[in-house]
This record gives C-alpha cells, sequence and structure tokens, in this order.
C-alpha cells in the first residue's frame, strides 16, 4: 500500500494543496472572527444576585445599554463573563445592572491596542517562518527537503485557521499561541519523515517510510486524544475556561491538517526528490561508463 502512494505521489501532493486553497477561500469569503484583543472592546466579570439564564441577561443589557454587540461569554451559577464589542465604561455598565449584580473587574481595550496586537501577531507568525526555514536549511542543506518542510507548516496553519473560520472559532493571542505551538509541531514531523527517508540508509524507501509513518502517527494520535479530552473537560466541566477550549480546538484541527500536510504532501516531494535524485545519478554513471 505504501508502495503504491508513493508511486502516486503527483496525488499525494495535490490533495493537501486542493484542501489549502479551499481553506484559504473559506478565509476569503467567511473571514476569521476576532478576539477582544484585537477588535478592542470591553470584559466584564460580574456577580449577580441571583442566576439568570443568559438569553435573559443578553436581552436586559441590550436594552439597558442600547448597543447591540453583548456576549455573554459564560455563565455559571452567579459568576458571569460578559464581552462589550464597543467601548463603554464602567459607570454606563453599573447603570445598565440596574442594582442586579455587580462589577468583579472590568476591562476595555482601545483600537490602538488592538492594532498593535494584530501587528505583533503578523511579526510573530512571519519571524516563526523565517527562522523556522533558516533552521531546517541548515540541517539538510538542501533546498527540496526544505521547501518541502515549509510548505507543509504553510498548508498546515492555513488549514487551521481556515477551521477556526468555519466553525468561529476567535482569533485572539492564545489561538495565535496555539497555532505557533502548529508550526513547531509540524516540523518535528516534518524532519521525523525527512531524515528517516534522506538520512537513513537501512531498508528501501517503503520500509524507511513505514517506520517514519509508525512513530509520526502515533505522535500525533497521542496529541489529537489529549487536546479532545481537553476541549470536552473544558466544555463541560469549566465552561469559564473559553480560552482553553479554543486552544484545544485550534490544536486539534491544526494537528488533523499536520496528518495530510506531512504524510501526503511532504511525502509526495520526499518521493518525487528522491526518485530524481536517483535518475541524475543514473544517468551520470551511464554517461560516465560509456
Amino acid at each position: 500500500m505504501i508502495k503504491k502512494m508513493m508511486n502516486s505521489y503527483k496525488i499525494l501532493i495535490a490533495i493537501p494543496i486542493i484542501i489549502t486553497i479551499l481553506a484559504g477561500g473559506l478565509i476569503a469569503l467567511n473571514g476569521i472572527d476576532e478576539g477582544i484583543e484585537l477588535k478592542g472592546g470591553s470584559i466584564a466579570y460580574l456577580k449577580m444576585n441571583k442566576h439568570v439564564s443568559s438569553d435573559d441577561l443578553k436581552k436586559n443589557l441590550v436594552e439597558s445599554l442600547n448597543i447591540n454587540n453583548v456576549e455573554i461569554i459564560s455563565n455559571t451559577g452567579n459568576d458571569v463573563t460578559i464581552e462589550l464589542g464597543s467601548e463603554l465604561n464602567q459607570t454606563a455598565l453599573e447603570k445598565g445592572l440596574a442594582g442586579s449584580g455587580k462589577i468583579v473587574s472590568y476591562n476595555s481595550i482601545g483600537p490602538v491596542l488592538s492594532e498593535e496586537a494584530m501587528t505583533q501577531i503578523i511579526w510573530a507568525l512571519g519571524f516563526a517562518f523565517l527562522f523556522m526555514g533558516i533552521t531546517v536549511f541548515a540541517i539538510f542543506r538542501e533546498p527540496v527537503p526544505a521547501i518541502g518542510i515549509i510548505l507543509a507548516a504553510f498548508c498546515d496553519i492555513i488549514i487551521a485557521v481556515g477551521g477556526m473560520s468555519l466553525f468561529h472559532i476567535p482569533l485572539s493571542i492564545a489561538s495565535v499561541g496555539a497555532l505557533l505551538m502548529l508550526i513547531g509541531y509540524s516540523v518535528d514531523t516534518d524532519i521525523l519523515l525527512t531524515t528517516r527517508l534522506l538520512r537513513k540508509k537501512e531498508g528501501t524507501v517503503e520500509e524507511r517510510t513505514v517506520k517514519a509513518m509508525k512513530t509520526g502517527l502515533t505522535m500525533s494520535a497521542a496529541a489529537i486524544g489529549s487536546m479532545i479530552v481537553l476541549y470536552i473537560v473544558t466544555i463541560f466541566l469549566i465552561p469559564e475556561a473559553d480560552t482553553l477550549s479554543d486552544i484545544a480546538a485550534v490544536l486539534t484541527i491544526g494537528l488533523l491538517a499536520d496528518i495530510i500536510a506531512t504524510w501526503l504532501m511532504n511525502l509526495g516531494f520526499l518521493r518525487w526528490y528522491i526518485g530524481s535524485r536517483f535518475q541524475k545519478r543514473y544517468k551520470k554513471e551511464k554517461g560516465g561508463k560509456s
């Protein structure tokens, strides 16, 4: 089966590229929800006098504050976390509560800070890819394997962001941290595959591929399983820990994307590269004998 897969390396390369293009189109059409750190606004932690349903609380705040962008992030017992998309001072919110609860803490982020945060995110992702490329090229000293690893990581990130757009997972400082973690994880699995295929000499290419897949897929399965457990725990047992659930969701999507990017696209690149290198060596030897 592995031999058939590697002989169809063009299909292996095409599948992740098509999925990445679809993810990019989804991002362009659907956009990405932004966390409060990026779009600006206010977040408040409230202690209500009695439990109020999220729908009733949202309706009351919209009417009393005369704004539409109110989101109830968590509502457990009498503890409520709300997000206000527009800037609103603490005094106005206290009036809007009308004695039904008190403000435990209140944080407001203006447009200047949110714009600076987005700039930092772009720089962080850019530097991550830059230093990743330099490191990979320094390790293998060959452009094609290095390009394959970088493209696999790029596809991984685009597919993960496409999943964020599809499932309305907000882009925030926390989710960007998850994306940076995905870059590191993607490099790990790709370097594992590239090292086994190019540096190891024991066995055939197919045998080395099977060994690399066993190790890499075991790592991925363990990581995906732990992220799924974390997501379930935060959703059902700690609903106020929405940051953790967002990180777990992004990592789960990204780790699934990494399986496609590494074991299809990068494997296809390496199969093509090994084949072309063998053909060049064969032609050189044949030319020398003649």
